[in-house]
């Protein structure tokens, strides 16, 4: 009897438990956004003019020309010179070179560099992985690299839990197209394949 309750209390902390947490952080989000912005504001403005949520709304606008400004080849210029003096920091490089790299997985424009998700097969060994086709064109590779005169491509394979992975170039003939989507590929191999391809975790009855 205790082992059927504690199963079925298992299995519903994790049904609960990726909603719940997921809320509260959009919560924290938007009441830390709220709270930072809106005494600037309050400052700015009398204080009769302000409403509850303009902080958010201001945040939401400050993030959009953000992302607008971050088109323009001078904010682009300026931005990469602000990460390299961040990379040149003991610690700091560390902490923020694998927060951005974790970011960039989910970056619009990271996502057009990956023409497809693939399975890449090792040898005759039959171990697989996926992976993500960023070069199919061996021309355009540095150096003599993928001038060797075979027909490779250039793979990324991502790390599971990890922020990181490996660019290997890889036969044409090893590489076996996906029909997934690119957040499926990320979503299950971030997971090492705990989270299915359709967004859910594999259960045992």
């Amino acid at each position: 009897m205790v082992r059927f309750i504690s199963k079925h209390i298992l299995t519903g902390l994790v049904t609960i438990l990726p909603v719940v947490l997921t809320l509260y952080l959009l919560y924290w989000l938007a009441i830390s956004v709220e709270s930072a912005l809106g005494g600037v504001i309050r400052w700015v403005i009398p204080e009769s003019f302000y409403w509850p949520g303009m902080g958010l709304v201001a945040g939401l606008g400050v993030i959009f020309m953000v992302g607008l400004l971050m088109h323009a080849y001078v904010v682009q210029r300026l931005f990469a010179m602000g990460e390299q003096l961040l990379y040149h920091v003991p610690i700091i490089k560390t902490v923020y070179g694998g927060i951005r790299e974790f970011f960039d997985y989910f970056s619009p424009n990271r996502k057009r560099d990956f023409q497809q998700v693939v399975s890449v097969t090792f040898g005759d060994t039959g171990m697989r992985a996926i992976g993500f086709v960023t070069q199919a064109m061996p021309e355009h590779l540095p150096g003599d690299f993928g001038t060797d005169g075979d027909d490779s491509v250039l793979v990324y394979l991502p790390m599971s839990y990890m922020i990181g992975g490996y660019a290997v170039l890889v036969p044409r003939n090893a590489v076996r197209p996906l029909n997934i989507s690119m957040e499926e590929a990320m979503r299950f191999i971030l997971s090492a394949g705990i989270a299915g391809t359709n967004g859910t975790s594999a259960r045992r009855n």
